[in-house]
């Protein structure tokens, strides 16, 4: 006997976007600090999986702060952090190498295999897929200052170009490309680059429909200290009403330049959502109302029809 008057409306809804989201490419980036937890991996893959059983193209994006900081503690190696991005020295980007392209990877690419997903790993080194410079000493204003100091990040690479064609033949060939944020030089240099970064920058290359960024916490929040304050919807303006009110810092603040650089480069939406509560990625996906919050340009209409957006 049927539970409910319909017990088929969410799989109908949800058919609307399996359909309008078919052969489109999503770029889902996922922290470190979320796919550390086995449980928590396990539920992410999954999530990927029923996305490329649907025939829609994921590239995976992952960080791995919190493993790498775990490593250098282990080593006595400084972890030194500013305005939420790390400063790489050269005992630090050999821990990155381990973690990045080791540790973490591996573990990723394992679950998602379990999931029955076929993911190939790479790192931005791979058939030249990043092209990257090492950044100079920058201006940066640490959180909680009000005057810049100049910063030296060490040997973190600045995106130069991006070479999408083996993420492409990968896509075409039914993969799930699995990236770690480590970028090459034209001199046989690697550097350390954030992974936030990359997976805006890799969504432009491949003009992507979404950018997801899967978080600790629900979406973009109103007060970091309260879950309930979950900011919806949100265009770029309203972002830096929030970075002007102070609101945005520590590691939301690189997260939200890739955001910016997503939707400038011509991605048509980029989400901030759990990766921690169970299906929110889905939620977002396959849902008028969504679970995180949906970041749009300025002036851009949101019709009913679309993911993530709440009416």
């Amino acid at each position: 006997m049927p539970l409910s008057p319909n017990p088929y409306a969410a799989l109908k809804e949800a058919s609307r976007y399996v359909r309008l989201f078919r052969g489109k490419t999503f770029v889902v980036k996922v922290g470190g600090e979320v796919i550390a937890e086995p449980k928590i991996r396990k539920a992410f893959c999954e999530q990927i999986a029923l996305l490329w059983s649907f025939s829609i193209r994921v590239v995976v994006v992952h960080g791995g702060g919190a493993e790498l900081d775990a490593v250098c503690e282990a080593m006595d190696i400084p972890v030194q952090k500013v305005a939420g991005r790390r400063v790489t020295s050269p005992e630090v980007l050999d821990a990155a190498k381990m973690v990045f392209a080791g540790q973490v990877h591996m573990d990723l690419l394992a679950e998602l295999q379990a999931a029955g997903v076929p993911a190939v790993g790479l790192t931005g080194l791979d058939a030249g897929l990043l092209k990257a410079t090492r950044r100079p000493p920058v201006p940066v204003v640490p959180d909680g200052a009000t005057e810049p100091q100049l910063v030296d990040y060490g040997l973190v690479g600045d995106i130069d170009t991006v070479d999408p064609h083996v993420l492409s033949h990968l896509l075409e060939g039914g993969f799930v490309p699995v990236v770690a944020p480590l970028s090459g030089g034209e001199d046989g240099a690697i550097y350390n680059t954030n992974a936030d970064t990359i997976a805006a920058s890799l969504a432009e290359a491949l003009h992507a429909e979404k950018l997801f960024f899967l978080l600790s916490v629900p979406g973009l929040l109103k007060d970091v200290s309260k879950s309930s304050s979950l900011i919806p919807h949100a265009t770029v303006g309203e972002l830096a009403s929030l970075e002007a009110k102070g609101s945005i810092s520590g590691g939301m603040r690189p997260k939200l330049a890739a955001v910016k650089s997503a939707l400038q480069g011509g991605v048509s939406s980029v989400h901030l959502v759990s990766g921690i509560a169970p299906d929110a990625l889905l939620a977002e996906i396959f849902t008028n109302e969504g679970s995180g919050t949906m970041i749009v340009p300025d002036a851009t209409p949101v019709p009913a029809s679309m993911s993530g957006t709440k009416p």
